[in-house]
């Protein structure tokens, strides 16, 4: 059985896709089956990736059917995905079902047992699509900027949270919050960094030890669909992301 793991934050800007597609590509590299699903409407992840997001099918029509999933799978370099595109934006309104909370884990259960990891990036909201991608998953890694404006909106989503425990998901847990585009030079970074300890208090869990620092690689790489592993194997967020992925192959977090 796969472990799965979610990439969230309602906020957008905070390094999400990002982190899907290093966890993804990195996690492929130490040898594991991995399948990567995107189910924000902006279709980030698969495009990273090199996946033509336009044809084929995608996300938006596991959820309608379930049955589709071995059709939308994508084979790449950097493990399987399951790319979205805009598409998905009208899944709050067409997804209206009784059950519609548990669609992805529907079909996902259908390939469970193919993978190790399954990675799943979220869109920067709480809607019906974060929801089921929290009812799909294991665990969850909030990534943060260490700017005030991203540590907005936590109580809202630690909400969303314990409601899936509640009602859909009792063994969803956080893994941790992620700092991204961290530089300890400035003080800024430094004091929301002792804030994001508290909002993970909060959330029942902690700040991971692997801060992800500033890298223009990390823009870089998308532009050339290639995984940050392959693209810049020696920057800085490259190394951080790997001890991060190291930790979660070794089953340490």
């Amino acid at each position: 059985m796969a472990q799965t793991i979610a990439i969230t934050n309602q906020k957008g800007g905070v390094g999400k896709t990002t982190t899907a597609a290093a966890l993804a590509g990195g996690l492929t590299e130490l040898g594991h089956r991995v399948l990567a699903i995107d189910v924000d409407p902006q279709g980030n992840l698969g495009f990273s990736l090199g996946v033509d997001i336009e044809n084929g099918h995608t996300s938006y029509d596991i959820l309608k059917s379930p049955e589709y999933i071995l059709d939308a799978i994508r084979h790449t370099d950097y493990g399987d995905v399951i790319p979205s595109n805009i598409l998905l934006s009208s899944a709050e309104i067409e997804l209206n079902c009784s059950d519609r909370e548990y669609l992805l884990k529907t079909a996902v259960d259908k390939v469970n047992n193919m993978y190790d990891f399954i990675i799943i990036d979220t869109p920067p909201s709480l809607n019906i699509l974060t929801v089921n991608a929290y009812v799909c998953s294991d665990s969850l890694i909030i990534p943060m900027t260490p700017e005030i404006l991203s540590l907005l909106g936590i109580s809202q989503l630690k909400e969303t949270i314990d409601t899936v425990r509640k009602y859909y998901n009792s063994h969803l847990r956080v893994l941790g919050v992620l700092l991204t585009k961290y530089n300890k030079r400035l003080n800024l970074s430094r004091e929301v960094a002792e804030m994001a300890a508290e909002i993970a208090k909060q959330l029942g869990t902690v700040v991971l030890d692997d801060k992800i620092r500033t890298s223009v690689a990390v823009a870089e790489a998308p532009a050339h669909a290639e995984s940050l592993m392959h693209y810049a194997p020696n920057a800085n967020a490259t190394h951080d992301y790997m001890s991060l992925i190291k930790k979660i192959s070794e089953g340490v977090l």
